[in-house]
């Protein structure tokens, strides 16, 4: 069990009323956590203070060389009482993945979770109840070095932070329109693809903004190589059901090991959905439409949980997924995953963590 020292703020904010808009990511509660990492002594000084501003050198290399990392979930208020978090375990998994690749010390997955587990708790008042809303929580680790070369740091801070948040899309469950990019790459194989870093992240903002001035809502990549295999939207893992069989791009080391992906692979298969990881090109995904073999397009992620896509554009074509609506799949994946993550379905996962 970690050992965190709680110093609790004298100046709490008004926690939002229910009813009240609150956007994502756009409010933050009283508290967060923080820890240091010393090279030598290790990760130490874990606490939960008052939300409040950093004070780093203008030479911290996080500035200069980007090494940082972070990670997304969410807690919510279970139906019959309580506070659960979903597959914490994953997400600290993933962490040390992304810690492992961009020479960040990696956290044992139990402080991880503890560390989540405690904020949460202290700002438990925070989580929102309104139907799909949640407390999202974001750890990040950031190299806190002053040094201009170029080499992994040898102190860090991690620090996780909480916002009480409504949709990730305004639109809800309306499916969503997505831009194919067929002109920028985001990443490659062997690269830091499939980490949650900034990186990534920056690399796709060019393509975002040529897709939402066309009316777009998200990028979705192509591979960074042939620039024809399907690998993932910007902010979602990307799912299609082709004549019956639910088909993502395989994991290659360019995309992100989602964990409502993992979810969702599991439930088609106790389901006995056919469920097919591998590469798919859009040349192949334009034919099944064309074909009237494309029955749901769908994204999964932490914030959105499931995004339905309802038009694609690919160069000058825009293929529309049956009638534009949500998928049959697509709802009843979505009713399972936050029923669990809501307590109103049973869990025989152990997917559902309680925050005592």
């Amino acid at each position: 069990m970690l050992d965190i020292r709680i110093e609790k703020t004298t100046n709490p904010k008004p926690i939002p009323a229910p009813g009240e808009p609150l956007g994502f990511g756009k409010i933050f509660t009283d508290h967060m956590f923080i820890m240091n990492y010393t090279e030598g002594k290790g990760w130490h000084d874990a606490r939960i203070v008052p939300y409040q501003k950093l004070e780093l050198a203008p030479a911290a290399m996080v500035f200069h060389y980007g090494q940082e990392m972070f990670e997304g979930l969410k807690a919510y208020h279970g139906a019959n009482g309580g506070t659960f978090l979903f597959r914490p375990d994953m997400n600290a998994k993933r962490a040390n993945d992304t810690n492992r690749r961009l020479c960040i010390p990696e956290i044992p997955i139990e402080d991880f979770v503890d560390a989540v587990k405690a904020v949460v708790k202290v700002d438990e008042a925070w989580i929102p109840t309104d139907p799909g809303t949640s407390l999202y929580v974001r750890p990040f680790i950031i190299a806190t070095d002053e040094f201009l070369g170029v080499a992994p740091s040898k102190t860090y801070l991690f620090m996780v932070i909480l916002s009480p948040s409504g949709a990730y899309y305004e639109s809800g469950l309306d499916p969503v329109g997505i831009w194919i990019e067929d002109e920028y790459v985001r990443a490659v194989r062997g690269g830091i693809g499939f980490t949650k870093t900034g990186g990534n992240y920056v690399a796709s903002l060019a393509a975002q903004v040529k897709a939402h001035d066309e009316g777009y809502s998200q990028v979705l990549w192509l591979d960074g190589v042939e620039r024809r295999y399907i690998e993932e939207v910007g902010a979602m893992n990307i799912f299609f059901k082709i004549n019956g069989t639910v088909v993502t791009p395989m994991l290659t080391g360019s995309i992100l090991p989602g964990v409502t992906r993992n979810s969702v692979i599991e439930l088609c298969k106790d389901w006995g959905i056919p469920v097919e990881e591998r590469r798919i090109s859009v040349e192949e995904l334009y034919e099944a439409q064309q074909n009237g073999q494309l029955e749901e397009v769908f994204g999964t992620g932490t914030a959105a949980v499931i995004s339905p896509v309802g038009t694609l554009r690919w160069k000058d074509e825009v293929m529309t997924i049956q009638d534009g609506g949500i998928g049959e799949l697509s709802q009843k994946i979505y009713d399972t995953i936050t029923g669990i993550q809501l307590g109103t379905l049973d869990d025989p996962k152990g997917w559902r963590v309680e925050v005592k």
